[in-house]
């Protein structure tokens, strides 16, 4: 068996949502130390749905593809839906990821909820007022 799945392959090697949207409704950042990969993404908001999103990784080819990913998976969604995004969903759209790389798609998954913080944060919406 391939260690890495065809989905992941092709995230890997044709990125989707790759770049920087510079008027950006909200950025977050994330890292592992532990393994160095470092994301960044980007989302540009209207009327509670994700019009835009963008990333910028650092890391290996498995945290490129949860990247990519995770992006396909919240562009056009609905600020509530992009909130609840888990890791597991996006490593179950790339169908798997090995035990040992599944922290890519946790970073993936924190750096969506980075990105929705600080959009928050510069809606200056308080947590009551967040749609959860």
């Amino acid at each position: 068996m391939a260690l890495y799945s065809d989905k992941v392959m092709d995230h890997f090697l044709n990125p989707r949502n790759v770049g920087v949207i510079e008027d950006a409704d909200g950025v977050g950042e994330v890292g592992n130390a532990k393994c160095g990969d470092i994301m960044k993404m980007y989302l540009k908001i209207e009327d509670d749905i994700i019009k835009d999103v963008k990333f910028e990784t650092f890391g290996c080819g498995s945290a490129i593809a949860s990247s990519s990913m995770a992006t396909e998976l919240i562009k056009g969604k609905p600020v509530n839906e992009a909130m609840k995004l888990t890791n597991k969903a996006v490593a179950e759209a790339l169908d798997g990821l090995p035990d040992y790389k599944m922290h890519c798609s946790v970073l993936a998954e924190e750096a969506i909820q980075s990105a929705l913080e600080d959009y928050y944060k510069k809606a200056g919406l308080k947590d009551d007022e967040k749609a959860l």
